[in-house]
């Protein structure tokens, strides 16, 4: 099979075989076989002859474009999950109980967490009882952010009221030494789940609740900065925030 492409680029600049050749420093025979059998040259002489017709080497010759090799899986990333509703809520528990210096929620309501697991509150209260900074960060169920995103899910509103009662659920631990709880009105573009140097990054998806939308698990390895990255998104939500006062 010819190389048209070559073929046409040599005729319509009066190149011939031999005068192709003498420029590429090869012999005549090796142009012929580029034109009529569609071979393909070394990378340096192709690129010589390409200069010399004044055309795309690799559009001459697409087998010389080398594929660029896939970057590798980020050494941070310990799981990465389908969705949410796929991670029992042990995962979650097991994570926060494992916390000693600092743990860090951002989401809009999550209310998930309470409800299969009662005891979170009491596990919070721990975990601050040895010197682990807790801060809550829950979505304000006045802004308009947050009934956007009630308007975008599957099932449509009730995200402010699931807001509601988070906050709900969050309201006993409000006086705890070492645990504090905000709320944002930002766009949340991931609910985030920090114990120390890891975190469950539960991703939102337009038109999907998030249990129906993935989750990743990074841990900070000093390799990369996709966890770095998510712990400054949480400090410039959480610096945006508003503290929720004690009734």
């Amino acid at each position: 099979m010819p190389n048209e492409r070559l073929k046409a680029a040599m005729a319509s600049g009066g190149w011939t075989c031999a005068a192709l050749a003498d420029k590429a420093g090869v012999d005549t025979k090796s142009v012929e076989r580029w034109a009529n059998q569609n071979r393909t040259p070394r990378l340096g002489t192709a690129r010589l002859a390409a200069e010399a017709l004044r055309e795309d080497m690799f559009a001459l010759w697409p087998r010389l474009r080398q594929p660029r090799a896939a970057r590798a899986i980020s050494p941070e990333l310990v799981a990465l999950y389908e969705q949410r509703a796929d991670l029992p809520v042990s995962v979650f528990v097991d994570l926060l109980g494992q916390a000693a210096e600092r743990i860090d929620v951002l989401v809009y309501a999550a209310v998930f967490l309470h409800e299969a697991y009662p005891r979170l509150n009491d596990l919070l209260r721990e975990r601050a009882t040895e010197g682990c900074t807790v801060r809550i960060a829950l979505g304000d169920p006045d802004s308009a952010n947050v009934r956007q995103r009630g308007e975008e899910e599957k099932f449509g509103h009730g995200i402010e009221s699931r807001c509601h009662l988070a906050l709900m659920h969050y309201r006993p631990l409000l006086g705890t030494p070492g645990i504090e709880i905000r709320t944002h009105g930002t766009t949340l573009y991931n609910s985030l789940y920090r114990a120390d140097d890891e975190v469950l990054v539960n991703a939102h998806v337009w038109g999907a609740n998030a249990f129906g939308a993935p989750v990743w698990h990074l841990r900070r390895t000093g390799a990369g900065t996709l966890f770095d990255t998510y712990a400054a998104s949480f400090d410039a939500v959480w610096n945006a925030a508003l503290p929720v006062e004690e009734s």
